[in-house]
């Protein structure tokens, strides 16, 4: 399966066929080589915050997996797993190639002329859930996705992009954050922090609470429009920023002092989490409607998450200003 590039323009069918072949291949071989390298240095990095935390450090636990002949997605991939941390609760980062014989809905609501299409879809994504209620949740994902139906041309597009979740806010955190992210995307385009940023408000969003799932970032989907070259330069831009992005937060909130009244507002937040994940997360929805390793897919959850009936926090409370000052859809650059 090629990606369209204007290389396939050339003497005819068979030697456009072969070209698409071979650029396919090479596409495929470095994107997987980048993604493998991105989640080893990322998982990396955490065990190195973990070790200087102290004696009883985790480690990830690395799962190798590979798709059955019989199952209907095809290909292989690496969870890796920590839990139980002295800084990170729970955090999880996995790598996945698979290929399918058919797009599922959640991939073709843009793309309607692709129903039905095979695919192949690459990416690493993660979700770390810190122990200390101070230091903020984070999500980070890039993807690669390739589709087209027999005869024709497959069609390549990048998705991708990082957002924070505080349960207590900061705003130079927040404004760190997004910083970063408008370093990462700069090089392609002084537009695209704004659009991806804007993108993010209204992905991250709980539509049954009206309510934002955090401080958001930068996120795009189906995005081919820079080209296949730039388009996986700029998915390197991004998962290259994440570290940048997030380790400074951890570094400088994980100390901090907190008791039982910070993990029961911690519990209840991540409650949130979990309502978007399940409900609303389109990630979600491709891997499960599509066939995927359910363990791998779920790896967002946190360990522990709590529900609370009409919850109502104090007006003034750190509690309460979460809601009214960070939850809010509001420039922080």
């Amino acid at each position: 399966m090629a990606c369209s590039t204007a290389a396939t323009l050339v003497s005819g069918p068979s030697k456009a066929k072969e070209l698409h072949v071979q650029e396919q291949k090479a596409t495929v071989d470095n994107v997987r080589t980048y993604l493998l390298g991105l989640q080893a240095s990322i998982t990396q990095a955490l065990e190195a915050v973990e070790k200087a935390a102290g004696a009883g450090a985790a480690q990830f636990l690395a799962d190798p997996w590979a798709k059955g002949a019989d199952e209907r997605l095809q290909g292989d991939g690496i969870t890796k797993i920590m839990e139980n941390g002295l800084v990170f609760e729970r955090a999880g980062c996995g790598f996945s190639h698979v290929k399918g014989a058919q797009l599922p809905p959640s991939a073709t609501q843009h793309r309607p002329e692709l129903a039905g299409a095979p695919f192949e879809a690459m990416g690493v994504s993660l979700v770390f859930h810190p122990r200390n209620p101070y230091v903020p949740t984070v999500h980070m994902n890039v993807r690669m996705i390739a589709a087209g139906h027999e005869g024709q041309p497959a069609t390549c597009w990048f998705g991708g992009g990082m957002d924070l979740t505080p349960v207590y806010g900061f705003e130079e955190d927040a404004v760190h954050f997004h910083q970063t992210c408008k370093d990462a995307l700069q090089p392609f385009g002084a537009q695209l922090y704004p659009r991806f940023k804007t993108w993010c408000d209204e992905y991250f969003y709980l539509k049954h609470r009206d309510e934002q799932r955090g401080i958001g970032g930068i996120f795009y989907d189906d995005f081919s429009e820079l080209g296949q070259d730039q388009g996986f330069a700029m998915m390197r831009s991004v998962g290259d920023a994440f570290l940048k992005a997030y380790l400074p937060i951890v570094e400088k909130r994980k100390a901090t002092p907190y008791g039982p009244t910070q993990v029961d507002f911690q519990r209840y937040r991540r409650g949130r989490y979990v309502e978007f994940n399940l409900v609303w997360d389109r990630g979600t929805h491709f891997g499960l409607q599509s066939g995927g390793r359910t363990e791998s897919i779920l790896l967002s959850m946190p360990l522990h998450a709590d529900w609370s009936y009409q919850r109502q926090d104090p007006q003034g409370t750190p509690e309460a200003q979460l809601l009214s000052q960070y939850l809010v859809r509001r420039d922080w650059l």
